[in-house]
């Protein structure tokens, strides 16, 4: 099979793993975090910087001239969330009244578990240039309170898919700096639901947009003598242009449009070298979360009909971890990790209840043979306990006819998320027939 056949075929096997999934969103917003099991067992410290191997992709394409030879690796993710939502006194009356039987009725367990599939194949096509190809879901959300409930009028059904496939060109520029740099095709849906009213037998409205756009990916990484791998990669804002439709009990749909702008990250990760056997890891991401504002929803005759609030903050991940290699079979690994989140008490809703987190991961590898290794991991999230406020002076705030204020607050417990993961990561060639090492230039 010559170089142009193999790297078309590790792309077809990369698409052909991103099965659909129900996705549960575990980063800020309605990001998902979870695209590498090596990676998450470290909470993804040093994801930029390669401790993911292959999969660091997805934070830095430059990682992929780390892996010599023809490599591929298939990830996939449990991930099982937890929430409700419990309204407070201070609610609108209103949202209580019969047939809600007079009480301020909760939204039962918010979360839905989710499989996430992502792959990632890299060629090498020569002593210093790699093809690579990273098939991911950056994008993802569930969350379905039960449909009679206090806050019915805010939501009802929340989800968000996505796909994305990345493929990435890296150049080895020396023996101390590769970089790279690709396009990201990006497919972006999301549906939206609430109730028209606040009975128990209120219909349902309902809101639907998709679209196929493009950003890119780039980054560096760094060799230094001392060991120590420096990694920064950068993804690129995506604009969608979504179109579908609104669709109201007892009307025709409306066809609407509304132009959405994904955010735009920055990793940078350093991982170091203690001994030949122990290595320590740490992770910085920024999300500009900030740039999504309020997209206008544009019905016909270009009339705006609606918006989507959001006003988030910009999100900010902080990570440390560890691994060990036990034999020459087993590595272990921890890591511990801080999420500030973008949702905070101005801007939380029932469809994204989020708040700032912690993550706590363990994870290993066996090495089968040469060729053959398997990735398990588990994490567990932990997020406080915080409150839904939708009340004068909120955008998003409902009223009911005579401009009665549909006040909701809320107290948001039990959230917390289990996260498990495996991988199999298999090179193709043989390991043991070098390959040629990459031009050395000095300066």
């Amino acid at each position: 099979m010559n170089s142009r056949n193999r790297a078309l075929a590790l792309a077809a096997v990369s698409i052909l793993a991103l099965a659909a999934a129900n996705s549960a969103a575990q980063a800020g917003a309605f990001g998902i975090r979870e695209q590498s099991a090596t990676a998450q067992g470290l909470s993804f410290a040093g994801a930029a910087s390669g401790s993911g191997g292959l999969s660091s992709m997805f934070w830095n394409p430059a990682t992929v001239t780390m892996k010599p030879g023809w490599n591929s690796e298939y990830h996939i993710s449990y991930i099982s969330p937890e929430a409700k939502i419990d309204p407070q006194p201070g609610t609108s009356p209103l949202l209580g009244t019969p047939p809600l039987s007079g009480n301020l009725v909760g939204s039962g367990d918010i979360g839905r578990e989710g499989l996430i599939p992502v792959s990632y194949s890299s060629y090498q096509l020569s002593d210093s240039v790699w093809f690579g190809v990273a098939s991911t879901v950056p994008y993802g959300l569930v969350t379905k309170p039960d449909a009679v409930w206090a806050g019915q009028l805010y939501a009802r059904t929340s989800k968000v898919v996505s796909f994305n496939i990345n493929p990435i060109l890296g150049i080895k520029v020396t023996d101390w700096l590769s970089i790279a740099a690709g396009p990201a095709i990006q497919y972006f849906d999301v549906r939206l639901e609430r109730a028209t009213g606040l009975g128990a037998a209120a219909p349902t409205a309902s809101l639907r947009g998709d679209d196929i756009d493009i950003g890119a990916t780039a980054g560096l990484n760094i060799t230094l003598p001392t060991q120590t791998q420096i990694g920064v990669g950068y993804r690129s804002s995506i604009t969608h242009d979504l179109n579908g439709k609104l669709r109201l009990p007892g009307a025709v749909p409306i066809r609407i449009e509304a132009d959405v702008s994904l955010p735009e990250s920055v990793n940078v990760g350093v991982s170091q070298a203690i001994t030949p056997y122990f290595r320590v890891h740490a992770g910085f991401e920024w999300t500009n979360w900030s740039r999504l504002k309020e997209p206008a929803v544009i019905g016909p005759a270009n009339v705006a009909v609606t918006s989507l609030i959001l006003n988030y903050k910009d999100g900010f991940f902080y990570s440390l971890g560890a691994e060990y290699d036990w034999t020459d079979r087993w590595t272990f690994r921890a890591g511990l990790a801080f999420e500030d989140s973008p949702i905070t008490d101005a801007n939380r809703t029932p469809r994204i209840p989020d708040n700032d987190r912690i993550w706590a991961s363990l994870g290993a590898t066996y090495k089968w043979s040469d060729k053959l290794s398997f990735d398990v991991a588990y994490s567990h999230i932990f997020i406080d306990d915080t409150r839904i406020n939708i009340g004068p002076g909120r955008n998003d705030l409902e009223t009911a006819p005579g401009g009665i204020p549909l006040t909701l607050v809320a107290d948001v417990r039990d959230a917390n998320v289990n996260i498990i993961s495996a991988a199999l990561k298999y090179r193709w060639d043989d390991p043991k027939v070098a390959v040629p090492a990459p031009v050395v230039r000095k300066y």
